[in-house]
């Protein structure tokens, strides 16, 4: 099952140690009472209406708190505490420096509760004091609006969340337009629609499908593990309010029914009236159409402009807690669709495009907003010559995300050891953000790796040799440049020295939660490429060898090409991890073979596996299935033409195609077809 996102590790509690009761009592102290010693009444300050509801907001969150810590319920005291820390933080994106004040109270009882909830054994998400707006970003001034469009005026009372979607005639059929999107707009729409807190945005039906950072929330056809239900009938969400009987009912039908878009674009954004238009309704004005850059175009979009919008436009436009204006920058495609005021790019045309009027002053307030520097000239005549060339995309394709377009664009032109300097700078800020409390750091670097983390000294040297010798594997099915140029500069290997350490790498760097079973996982982003491995003083060189071997291997496919599909790279680690002749328990044996078996059954056809429709659990049973039947002995040398292919630079589709004579999609299916008898 896919865990949310954000969810809190509770460890065995300490409450019996000595001295728990005096802590406990208190933090119940401070979280139940200090709201009438210490608060600060939100109109002793100069706030807009809007603040003060943000401050009555935190305050009410908190009591939560400490009345589900008094109760003994650690986790939902939590829970609140990391609510609250949300709620500050998305007050702060438009707050003025009263509001910050306003909040002082507030961030003190946090960082209390904060640490002492960790003492009874509940990790949260570190606590960071929102930077101090400059005077002139408060809720009085409509330059700290960062958004496209018209600015709201900040005084106003935001609209309450529609409270009464439209009811259903369950025998004529549930519309995902009708009902669900206003459903879900009404019940979820400030957090996720509007925002994308824990990671998680369903600002339409595109993204509702793709799920959250943590995996897939929806299942098609499959209640009982779609994610969505699940959270809605565990009463975790809404925070703040509840689903009908009637509406939890019209949402388990539409996804027994095999969730279906009704709607004309599936990435049009969900309305607070009746979600997206219906199928007879005309939609807003036409995004322009998307053209292939011809190549004979001066500037390239994804490297000279979508590094520019990445820079500028992260946290309002881009990977934004909420949308301002309706606009999304994360992906061509829906920066080419525009805001609630259309598209904001007029292709051949820059003088009349509203991405150049705002960032030229010329209409409504300058963009970037909230004290960001402005564009420079330079910089705006470079967007502007890129529209008059027809706003070309060069990147790998509309919905690929800008700032791992923009990363690959910077990859191609950089050298080995560019990249490794690039992956060095950036493993050291992430071990810092994991080592909050400021353990013994250490490093080593041998020929292929960039070795660091929190274990010891001795253990660091021990996993930077092993990774050497068992990067042998890694050659068996990779042909390429040895040395810095193997993983087109070093990778890292980040080691932990606890299963708690490895679990918080993966919450703090990666946002999700990685299965209790694993003690070793590869990333690859485009730039960075690395794996993250538990060992300790007492590991064997067998057992790190163990943890080794199948994410190095996949880390070297991964890297072969800039599209590598994560499930192809996963399958042939796994796969080469099982000729290893690494011993292998029966048990875990058998377990392993029931797994595919069952994830077999559960897959449909090639589409649902290849859009990551699956568990992940079960996508990774059937990737290691799938490369073991390419990488047999009947099929091995085209396996082999495969990663020549991929070397040599070929889109991973075209080396596919060109290798065994079928598409990825064809393939599976015949694989499926065969498996299946």
């Amino acid at each position: 099952m896919v865990k949310r996102v954000h969810s809190l590790t509770v460890l065995p509690a300490c409450s019996s140690r000595p001295g728990s009761m005096p802590m406990r009592f208190l933090v119940l102290t401070i979280l139940v009472l200090s709201t009438l010693v210490l608060r600060v009444p939100a109109d002793a300050v100069e706030l807009s209406t809007r603040e003060k509801r943000a401050v009555d907001t935190v305050n009410q969150t908190i009591r939560t708190a400490g009345i589900e810590y008094k109760a003994g319920n650690f986790s939902a005291a939590a829970e609140a505490i990391s609510r609250a820390m949300d709620q500050i933080d998305i007050a702060m994106k438009v707050g003025s420096p009263d509001l910050l004040d306003a909040f002082e109270p507030a961030m003190k009882r946090i960082s209390t509760a904060h640490a002492m909830l960790e003492l009874e054994g509940v990790a949260l998400p570190p606590f960071r004091r929102p930077a101090r707006p400059s005077a002139k970003t408060g809720s009085d001034s409509t330059a700290a609006e960062p958004e496209m469009a018209a600015s709201e005026n900040p005084d106003e009372p935001t609209p309450p969340p529609n409270a009464t979607p439209p009811k259903v005639d369950f025998a004529a059929g549930v519309s995902f337009t009708q009902h669900v999107a206003p459903i879900l707009v009404g019940r979820c729409g400030r957090c996720h629609v509007s925002g994308s807190k824990g990671g998680f945005n369903m600002a339409n039906y595109e993204a509702l499908m793709k799920g959250s950072k943590a995996g897939v929330v929806v299942f098609p056809g499959d209640v009982p593990n779609s994610v969505l239900v699940e959270v809605i009938e565990s009463g975790a969400m809404p925070p703040n309010g509840s689903v009908s009987a009637q509406e939890l009912l019209a949402l388990k039908t539409w996804i027994n029914g095999g969730a279906k878009f009704d709607g004309t674009d599936p990435t049009a954004t969900l309305s607070a009236g009746s979600g997206v238009a219906p199928v007879d309704e005309p939609t807003q004005t036409a995004m322009p159409e998307i053209k292939q850059a011809t190549g004979k175009e001066t500037v390239s979009f994804a490297g000279d402009i979508a590094p520019l919008l990445v820079d500028a436009c992260k946290g309002c436009h881009i990977d934004a807690m909420q949308t301002r204006g309706g606009l999304q920058l994360d992906t061509f495609a829906r920066m080419m669709r525009g805001g609630d005021s259309g598209p904001i790019i007029s292709p051949g045309n820059a003088a009349d495009s509203l991405l150049v009027k705002k960032l030229r002053g010329m209409v409504g307030d300058r963009m970037p907003a909230g004290g960001r520097p402005a564009f420079s000239e330079d910089s705006i005549q470079l967007i502007s010559t890129w529209i008059n060339e027809g706003a070309t995309l060069d990147g790998a394709n509309k919905d690929q995300p800008l700032e791992v377009m923009s990363k690959l664009a910077w990859m191609k032109k950089a050298s080995a050891s560019e990249i490794s300097a690039k992956r060095k700078a950036d493993a050291e800020d992430d071990l810092k953000l994991v080592n909050a409390s400021s353990g013994e750091m250490h490093s080593v670097s041998t020929d292929h790796f960039f070795v660091t983390g929190t274990a010891s000294k001795p253990t660091m040297e021990l996993v930077a040799s092993k990774a050497e010798e068992e990067l042998k594997w890694a050659k068996t099915v990779v042909n390429a440049a040895d040395g810095e140029e193997f993983f087109h500069g070093k990778a890292t290997i980040f080691v932990l020295p606890r299963r708690y350490d490895y679990s918080e790498f993966a919450k703090m760097i990666e946002a999700r939660d990685v299965p209790s079973n694993w003690n070793a996982h590869w990333k690859f982003d485009g730039i960075n490429a690395y794996l993250a491995v538990v060992a300790t003083d007492s590991d064997g060189d067998d057992e790190i060898a163990t943890r080794l071997i199948s994410p190095l291997v996949s880390l070297a496919v991964a890297t072969r090409g800039m599209d590598v599909p994560r499930w192809f790279a996963e399958g042939v680690g796994a796969t080469v991890f099982s000729k290893s002749g690494t011993k292998v328990d029966r048990d875990a044996k058998r377990r392993e073979d029931a797994e595919i078996s069952a994830a077999v059954v559960a897959m449909k056809d090639a589409k649902q596996f290849l859009d990551e429709k699956l568990k992940p659990e079960q996508t990774d049973r059937i990737s290691m299935a799938i490369a073991a039947s390419m990488m047999d002995r009947g099929r091995r040398k085209s396996f082999d033409a495969l990663m020549r292919n991929l070397s040599d630079g070929l889109p991973f589709d075209q080396a596919f195609q060109t290798a065994f004579r079928a598409t990825p999609a064809a393939y599976i299916t015949q694989w499926l077809k065969w498996v299946k008898g």
